[in-house]
């Protein structure tokens, strides 16, 4: 284990790949980006990071921390809007370097800071080989 993190330092590619090891293998930033989906409907509700505390935690509680870029700190998603998400599954990806929360969440449904459901509220729209926003 790195004194960094609690989780093992990743070993072959075969044991990375196929191993039952967990040995996620954080960004130079020292991130993974995680996607995180309703578990009912499968609709994408946010996509952000978690540094290995967030992560630790997360796999302690039960509930989705994540790491803010912005603010520079831990985050507990739902601590002041209510809407906590609870993890029913996590998956990694086959090199362990993206994570995928399926979560209930609490409160109104919303995940986005905005107050939408989702943070993917808008569409891009290409024609003419540009591009603009739509909502909907």
């Amino acid at each position: 284990m790195c004194a960094s993190h609690p989780f093992p330092a990743p070993g072959s590619k075969a044991d990375l790949e196929e191993g039952e090891a967990l040995t996620p293998r954080f960004g130079a930033d020292g991130l993974i980006t995680c996607v995180t989906t309703d578990a009912g409907t499968g609709e994408l509700l946010m996509v952000a990071h978690m540094n290995a505390e967030a992560f630790a935690k997360t796999i302690e509680t039960g509930e989705a921390w994540y790491w803010s870029r912005s603010r520079q700190e831990l985050w507990h998603k739902g601590a002041t809007s209510g809407q906590i998400q609870t993890v029913v599954e996590m998956r990694i990806d086959c090199d362990q370097d993206a994570l995928w929360l399926k979560v209930d969440v609490a409160g109104d449904g919303g995940c986005c800071h905005t107050g939408r459901r989702s943070c993917f509220y808008r569409k891009v729209v290409a024609s003419d080989g540009k591009a603009r926003l739509a909502f909907g």
